[in-house]
Parts: structure tokens; C-alpha cells; sequence
């Protein structure tokens, strides 16, 4: 069976303001694709609700480091109270939307996650072993990896996000937005 040690817990960041949702969608997947990891959707639902859009998604990437290890990065967004905006920059309209993004991103270390070690007991013990002594300054180094991956992917989102802050937001009078 798999074993899945949880390497960054719970971080967590939170928006709210204005920006465009499909471009957000790509941003991640493409920082996915580049970095080589294979996209998984475990959920995808939107909800509409008087307030505004209620969106849930959750990412399960993963990328397979060796063939007794891989990295798998859970992202679970939840954008509340999406609403259409509508700004004018430049003589020109853009459509934005408005609202409130939390995120939170997990990182796990799965080894064996092809099963190979657990046919027989004796592969299981040699396993045991194998990871307690041998195999550990290398997880130590994939555990690394992986919080760096989580980090750098955070740091991308969050750049994105303050780039709207600061182009439409903190230029922007409240009464210039329409809604």
C-alpha cells in the first residue's frame, strides 16, 4: 500500500478583490505543465447563489520523481460571492470578476505508490528497512523539492493576484466599478 507522508500542511492564501477566473484556471495549469506533473480534477463545482457564484475546485497534481517515489500537491480553492465586473482601462472595457478567493495547498510524498514492496511480507520488512536507513537522505531531498514546488506555486498564484490588486484595485475609485 502507498504510504503518504504529508510534507506541507494546510498553507494557506486568501484574495479578495478583483480578478478573472479562467485566467487564474490557466495560470496554475500551465505552471503544472511546466514543472511536469500529471493534472488530476477530484472536484469541480459551481454553485449559483443570489450573492454571487460559488466555485469549488480541487487539484490532486502529481509527478513521478522515481519509481518508489512522487510528488502529489493538493490545491483546494474556494472563490465565494463571483461576481461580473466590468472596468475601463484606457478607453477600453474589461471584463473581470469580483469576489473573495481561499486556497489552501498540501503537499504529500508518496512511496511505493505502484505497490511493488507489498506482495510478500519479507518485501514488506526489506522495505521497512530500506526507508529507515538507506532510502532516507533521499526523501530528505524529495521532501525538500516538494516544499519548494508548494512554495514556488503559492508565490506564482499570489503574484498573479496582486498584479489585479494593484492594476484595478488600488488605482481604481470605488465608483468606477460597475457591477
Amino acid at each position: 500500500m502507498t504510504e503518504r507522508r504529508l510534507v506541507v500542511d494546510h498553507m494557506k492564501l486568501s484574495y479578495e478583490g478583483l480578478f478573472n477566473v479562467s485566467e487564474l484556471y490557466a495560470l496554475i495549469y500551465e505552471w503544472f505543465k511546466d514543472k511536469g506533473f500529471d493534472t488530476r480534477e477530484a472536484r469541480n463545482q459551481e454553485h449559483v447563489r443570489p450573492t454571487g457564484k460559488f466555485i469549488e475546485l480541487e487539484l490532486l497534481p502529481w509527478k513521478k520523481i522515481t519509481d518508489y517515489a512522487r510528488h502529489v500537491i493538493k490545491i483546494n480553492i474556494k472563490m465565494l460571492n463571483i461576481k461580473d465586473a466590468v472596468i475601463e482601462q484606457d478607453g477600453k472595457k474589461v471584463k473581470l470578476n469580483k469576489g473573495k478567493i481561499n486556497i489552501v495547498f498540501d503537499g504529500y510524498l508518496d512511496t511505493d505508490y505502484e505497490n511493488r514492496w507489498e506482495s510478500k511480507p519479507f518485501y514488506f520488512f526489506l522495505r521497512t528497512l530500506f526507508d529507515k536507513f538507506i532510502y532516507r537522505t533521499y526523501s530528505t531531498q524529495y521532501e525538500e523539492l516538494l516544499v519548494e514546488n508548494v512554495l514556488q506555486l503559492q508565490s506564482t498564484v499570489k503574484s498573479f493576484l496582486n498584479l489585479y490588486q494593484y492594476e484595478y484595485g488600488a488605482m481604481r475609485r470605488p465608483e468606477q466599478l460597475k457591477l
